[in-house]
């Protein structure tokens, strides 16, 4: 009994530190640990500021969406990023922009980006992949 318990123990050790090994670390260093920043201005459909936008971003990997506010010239910044990939959208007063994928942060450095509102009707006409279609009647 003593010897299955240590040999689950030693497996239980082993695969932990294999699942580990594969995942990406990031170690913060004290209050002023490098970190990425986005700074940003979301523009209207007349390409002008738009003042107190909500920016919605989150890693592009999925992990818990976030929201901050824009100014009232239409600016924003979001701090303490790790570096990764980030998708980031804008809206405001029922207006959306398109996702913007994948955009890249690096720690120590300041990404820009512009984020332009548009109407519905300008949207990219894209079936998103998780809908799925009526099964056919026979």
């Amino acid at each position: 009994m003593k010897r299955q318990i240590a040999i689950l123990l030693i497996l239980s050790a082993a695969l932990g530190t294999t699942a580990w090994a594969g995942q990406n670390v990031v170690v913060k260093r004290g209050k002023g640990a490098p970190s990425g920043i986005i700074s940003g201005t979301v523009l209207g459909p007349n390409d002008k500021p738009a003042p107190h936008a909500v920016i919605t971003y989150q890693s592009s990997s999925g992990i818990a969406p976030h929201v901050v506010h824009a100014d009232a010239r239409g600016r924003f910044t979001i701090t303490k990023l790790h570096t990764d990939n980030y998708d980031l959208r804008a809206s405001a007063k029922g207006i959306f922009s398109e996702w913007q994928k994948n955009f890249q942060v690096q720690s120590g450095h300041t990404s820009e980006i512009i984020l332009r509102l548009i109407y519905a009707k300008e949207m990219p006409k894209q079936m998103p992949s998780s809908v799925s279609k009526p099964a056919s009647k026979n």
